[in-house]
């Protein structure tokens, strides 16, 4: 049995007779997915058979052919994983995602379905396709968190102001709800209606079709990026994981932001690869770090250090965007943040940009350039590098509600784990201070950390990361 503390019940149906609905949507993989294994115990409680649809916005939040490119590459992996199991699925479309909530209820009444079960999703729009199958589905309706490890509805009921303030919440149930999957097994119960076969040429991309060599899409793609990382490069995480020239990051950004790979699955590879529990090795790297600064560093470190990210960072960023409706403007600010630029707003700037001169990369800054270059060009960019991208966007924009704008415009548009909570969040602390604290006044900025391009030579030879991304 599925722990009932992972799902909540949406509405007040109960299941009926018809077939158990999948609604597939922030979880694009068929392996340790919580809402795909509550469908089917769902499924065979009630001696029903189990069906997945997914639904494919083309341009979800502003995204192109690369995102698009890279889903259905996923997407066909999970028809393939799901045919093995006997479980027949389907993608409807909805170009904007205005009518995708309508469209999954029409669905429901076509199959006379029992019941549906979706995945949560913190973000305003699918929110809203979930609020209308809520209001105008016809059957029992769940939702699942199977991206955090902690469900955010467990974790806290509030926005938290900082990582200190979640850490310990999620300390305190990590240990229960980082368990082992079940496996999903083959259906018992065969779909009698009509399974139409899905034209994936059809729905891919018509003008040109974007790839990357460094990046393949799909579960077992993930699993393989997650293996090369813990046998290669997790030994030496916490040196090189702020050095843009080294390959030291895990890569698996993507892949968790489509659902393609778990984040509780990678935690516990991770903490078996650590020796560990879950719980000291999270704790103990943090009292390691401040008593052993500057000393080699061990498995529990690394790997703590890392679960840090993917664990508190991550799930603080879906908390940020389930509790806070302005996670994509300044209204979501800390107060003293807002004050701040209201105090600094007509500060000169020495340098303004448009947004199409900062989507080209052509500004004074060869450093900045690069950044650009990178996510123009590859999909992706350096976390570390991500700060400093977008705190120069508000230097060199008129104001504060522009620097945002612009900012999510061009991550939602070129990365590939754009439109994301991460994504939102990130750039919230960067522009705004959410997640941070006041620091030292001064100009534009306010009281809102500012990163210089010396703190960035500092970490790593800024000039080969330039002549990497900026042909000479």
């Amino acid at each position: 049995m599925i722990d009932k503390t992972r799902y909540k019940k949406l509405n007040s149906k109960e299941v009926g007779d018809g077939p158990i609905v999948y609604w597939m949507n922030r979880e694009i993989r068929t392996k340790n997915n919580w809402s795909l294994l509550l469908a089917q115990e769902i499924a065979e409680q009630n001696k029903q058979s189990l069906i997945v649809v997914y639904n494919l916005v083309p341009g979800f939040l502003g995204g192109g052919n690369r995102q698009l490119t890279f889903k259905i590459g996923g997407l066909k992996e999970v028809e393939e994983n799901l045919n093995k199991k006997d479980i027949p699925f389907f993608v409807i479309t909805d170009k904007d995602g205005s009518e995708s909530g309508e469209k999954i209820v029409n669905f429901a009444k076509k199959h006379k379905v029992g019941a549906v079960v979706t995945d949560f999703y913190p973000l305003r729009l699918p929110r809203s396709w979930s609020e209308h199958a809520r209001k105008h589905i016809d059957c029992a309706f769940f939702g699942v968190d199977a991206h955090n490890i902690v469900p955010a509805w467990i974790t806290s009921d509030k926005k938290e102001y900082a990582a200190y303030t979640i850490r310990q919440k999620i300390y305190k149930y990590i240990e229960k709800y980082a368990i082992a999957f079940p496996k999903l097994k083959k259906q018992k119960h065969s779909f009698s209606g009509k399974i139409e076969k899905i034209n994936w040429n059809n729905l891919l991309p018509k003008k040109s079709i974007e790839n990357f060599d460094w990046i393949q899409p799909g579960e077992k793609a993930g699993q393989k990026v997650l293996k090369i990382f813990i046998e290669n490069n997790l030994e030496n995480y916490t040196e090189g994981r702020n050095n843009a020239n080294q390959d030291a990051q895990s890569q698996l950004s993507p892949y968790l932001h489509y659902g393609m790979i778990s984040a509780q699955d990678i935690a516990l590879q991770v903490t078996e690869w650590s020796g560990h529990k879950i719980l000291s090795l999270m704790s103990e790297s943090r009292n390691r770090a401040k008593i052993e600064h500057g000393k080699t560093l061990v498995k529990i470190d690394h790997a703590g250090a890392f679960l840090e990210e993917l664990i508190i960072r991550r799930e603080l960023a879906d908390n940020f965007c389930f509790y806070e409706p302005n996670y994509d403007n300044p209204k979501g600010f800390p107060k003293w943040a807002q004050e701040s630029f209201e105090k600094h707003k007509k500060d000169k700037r020495e340098y303004t940009y448009t947004l199409k001169e900062l989507e080209e990369g052509k500004t004074h800054d060869e450093l900045w350039n690069a950044c650009q270059m990178q996510m123009v060009g590859s999909g992706k960019m350096h976390g570390y590098m991500r700060m400093y991208w977008a705190k120069k966007i508000l230097e060199w924009t008129n104001n504060v509600d522009t620097a945002m704008n612009f900012a999510i415009a061009l991550n939602d548009k070129y990365e590939l784990d754009g439109r994301d909570p991460n994504g939102y969040a990130g750039i919230a602390w960067s522009l705004g201070g959410v997640h941070d604290r006041p620091w030292f006044e001064r100009p534009i900025f306010g009281q809102v950390r500012y990163i210089a391009e010396s703190g960035a030579k500092k970490k790593f030879n800024t000039q080969e990361y330039i002549n990497t991304w900026i042909k000479q």
